[in-house]
């Protein structure tokens, strides 16, 4: 004795028509109303369409369908998600590197990178590292850290203080604002 096995949709998948497993189902129609129906009342009113039900909200008690072209529907969805990639921007953390006993001519060329990244609306790591006995000058560290706050507050605000991690002495950046 074989048992047939009902099609059933990937759970990743919008469910349509006759794959929707709800027994009442709030309906929202091309003209834009909408009411709580059985599934084969709202099956026999989107085929009256000539369209597909489509579950838009499973979660919801009932589950919300709309009556659509299903293969107009899912193009909507993929151009609101790429619009959606297109305006999303990862934050990238840039670094910069110092030495307690570092130049006033490299301190302002690296600075003036570090304008450039956070004006880019990068977040910046600056640390200073302490090789062999510079570990006796933090305060170095700190006072040059604390020139380089000073020299980006107009472009960038502390996200993180001055901090020791083992040898290196760091702090991060983030931008004030948004670039346009």
């Amino acid at each position: 004795m074989s048992l047939k096995k009902t099609p059933q949709a990937p759970s990743n998948r919008t469910r349509i028509n006759n794959e929707i497993r709800a027994a009442k189902v709030r309906v929202v129609d091309p003209n834009g109303k909408h009411g709580v129906y059985s599934l084969e009342e709202a099956l026999a009113l989107a085929e009256n369409y000539g369209v597909d039900l489509v579950e838009i909200a499973p979660e919801a008690d009932p589950p919300v369908c709309k009556v659509v072209d299903y293969g107009k529907y899912i193009y909507e969805q993929q151009k609101k998600e790429k619009e959606a990639r297109k305006k999303s921007h990862a934050v990238v953390l840039k670094e910069i590197r110092f030495r307690p006993q570092t130049d006033t001519h490299d301190f302002d060329f690296k600075a003036k990178h570090a304008r450039q990244f956070l004006e880019e609306g990068n977040m910046v790591k600056a640390w200073v590292q302490f090789r062999g006995r510079d570990i006796l000058y933090k305060e170095h560290g700190d006072q040059l850290l604390k020139r380089f706050i000073e020299e980006l507050k107009d472009v960038g605000k502390v996200d993180q203080p001055p901090r020791m991690e083992g040898r290196r002495m760091t702090i991060i950046m983030a931008p004030t604002k948004k670039k346009a």
